[in-house]
């Protein structure tokens, strides 16, 4: 008996020109959405960067000033020629110079160097805010220990003291942080450096006349 082959035919669906065209149209959709995210995150984008650069340029903190008014020496003192004790009390007026924004000072200490050597122990000062527009005052006692220095220094304090100037350096080191309404920025470090001349003669106490009255260098 012979066998009958069957070829089978399998039939392959056919591509329709109307599959086509919904295939394409995919194609150009997807794109469509594409192009539209990427011009919505551009837009985006420059929007929010002028907006950042307004509240900028109408908020954007301007460096505080500091300048040294007043000076006193109560007491200076090399004991040993590298020991010395010395009671000083310098007045510095900061001014926050910004129409919109207040300054919060803390951790804030102070100190006399001469030669940039520390000649006085670091005295602490309170928490200070500053509003805008305005003016403050800091007058503390600095000192009132012994520090050791080198020979330089105490030669050099004898010298000065003897020719009737003596050059110092008052720092004021902290931190600082804007406020400008609902706006508080991060904490700043602070270095305040204020070079004074002061007419000081060996045995004088109190009150001693300042050879001009230099703004500081302020570095934050």
């Amino acid at each position: 008996m012979a066998e009958e082959h069957k070829q089978e035919v399998v039939e392959h669906p056919k591509t329709t020109m109307t599959d086509s065209k919904v295939v394409m149209r995919s194609r150009y959709a997807t794109g469509d959405v594409r192009r539209f995210v990427c011009s919505f995150l551009v837009i985006f984008l420059l929007l929010a960067g002028v907006t950042a650069l307004i509240v900028w340029l109408v908020y954007r903190p301007h460096t505080p000033h500091f300048t040294v008014v007043g000076a006193a020496i109560y007491d200076l003192n090399t004991t040993t020629p590298t020991m010395i004790s010395t009671t000083m009390q310098f007045t510095i007026v900061t001014r926050n110079p910004n129409k919109r924004t207040s300054i919060y000072y803390d951790h804030l200490s102070m100190y006399v160097s001469y030669r940039n050597q520390q000649i006085t122990q670091a005295v602490l000062l309170p928490p200070l805010f500053h509003e805008t527009k305005t003016s403050v005052a800091l007058s503390p006692i600095i000192g009132g220990g012994f520090v050791p220095v080198s020979m330089e220094v105490a030669n050099g304090l004898q010298m000065d003291q003897a020719y009737g100037i003596v050059g110092l350096k008052v720092v004021l080191v902290g931190r600082l942080k804007y406020n400008a309404g609902s706006i508080k920025t991060g904490h700043y470090g602070m270095y305040v450096k204020c070079d004074v001349m002061v007419g000081l003669k060996k045995g004088f106490v109190g009150q001693v006349p300042m050879l001009g009255s230099p703004d500081c260098d302020v570095d934050i």
